[in-house]
């Protein structure tokens, strides 16, 4: 009875698709597999910076009598920066984003040529909410060097460590301007008892250990003020993520070094766990609900026309808790 009902509003659909001249075609089919192709590749093409763009899931796709093609479908952000030549298709999903993106798009295509009118995306924008800045950008190099002098200066290492790597990072308006990055770093060959910050010569060996920070850094140059920093370290490198390796020659310390007054890190409160309580148990199930949003919306062979599509490869969110960090109060400046 079901599938009877269902092929009864398929058939409605389709004519009246029909006698408007818009016809319904399967998510999954090749053709609009060609046309989503199209449609993001020419998207990627004009971006100049940020991550390229890959498909996550067609959700409705129509034919109109010129051969052109109404596509919505849903992307994410890849491992891909903009300057790679790599393509989408060899990229992986990053793991940061929870919502998908929003996209429109119209596609002529013929036997030969397919030629991308427009691409719409709905980001979900908004005045003064974080947005992802290059990890490669200039902007990060105050917050960098003031990261990792505070780290050198408040950690209990006999040793100086200079940045390896930058995972993802933010940048968002406030009363001034607040980066939020992840980053590590390695052991130098300067010990503190005969360096007090780091040189020119202060090299890492590739074998050194490694520490890994989550920084916050408050700042509003105009106002002649130091930067606010707040750490979160813990040992070993970042944990399994996109890393971007600063290009050759790129130091965040080679024209600006702030000191900072030592002082020993103060050692957390004891502290007794409460037992779970209404409240945390409804904490726990409004973040499963929000992890839920990375799951594809349906099943393709429950739904008409097979929308919306499969996703085109899994998604794996970064969970809460992949990377236990040891937390150094370190106070305000």
């Amino acid at each position: 009875m079901g599938r009877a009902l269902g092929l009864c509003a398929l058939a409605l659909l389709s004519l009246q698709n029909t006698l408007s001249g818009e016809v319904l075609i399967f998510c999954d089919d090749p053709t609009v597999d060609k046309a989503v192709t199209s449609a993001i590749n020419k998207f990627n093409e004009g971006m100049h910076t940020g991550h390229k763009l890959a498909l996550f899931q067609v959700m409705s796709a129509s034919k109109v009598q010129n051969g052109s093609y109404w596509l919505k479908f849903t992307t994410r952000r890849s491992s891909c920066s903009a300057s790679d030549a790599t393509p989408w298709t060899d990229c992986e999903y990053l793991p940061i984003d929870k919502k998908p993106i929003k996209c429109n798009a119209t596609v002529h295509m013929n036997e030969t040529d397919t030629d991308t009118e427009h691409v719409d995306l709905h980001f979900a924008q908004c005045l003064g909410c974080p947005e992802e800045i290059d990890q490669n950008s200039e902007d990060l190099k105050v917050p960098l060097s003031v990261s990792i002098s505070k780290y050198n200066s408040q950690s209990d290492h006999t040793h100086l460590f200079t940045l390896n790597d930058v995972g993802p990072a933010t940048r968002q308006v406030v009363a001034g301007f607040r980066f939020k990055f992840k980053f590590d770093m390695r052991r130098t060959k300067c010990a503190k008892e005969e360096h007090k910050d780091l040189q020119e010569h202060c090299t890492a060996d590739p074998d050194n250990e490694l520490a890994n920070c989550n920084s916050t850094v408050d700042m509003a140059p105009w106002r002649q003020e130091l930067p606010n920093v707040q750490l979160e370290c813990g040992s070993g490198a970042m944990p399994p993520m996109i890393l971007r390796r600063r290009p050759p020659g790129w130091s965040p310390l080679r024209n600006i070094l702030i000191q900072f007054p030592t002082a020993s890190p103060k050692a957390p409160p004891p502290s007794d766990a409460p037992p779970k309580t209404k409240e945390a148990k409804i904490s726990g199930k409004e973040e499963s609900s929000e992890e839920d949003l990375a799951k594809p919306s349906a099943s393709p062979e429950d739904s008409l026309f097979h929308c919306p599509s499969k996703p085109w490869k899994p998604f794996h969110p970064l969970r809460t808790g992949q990377n236990s960090m040891v937390a150094f109060d370190f106070g305000k400046m």
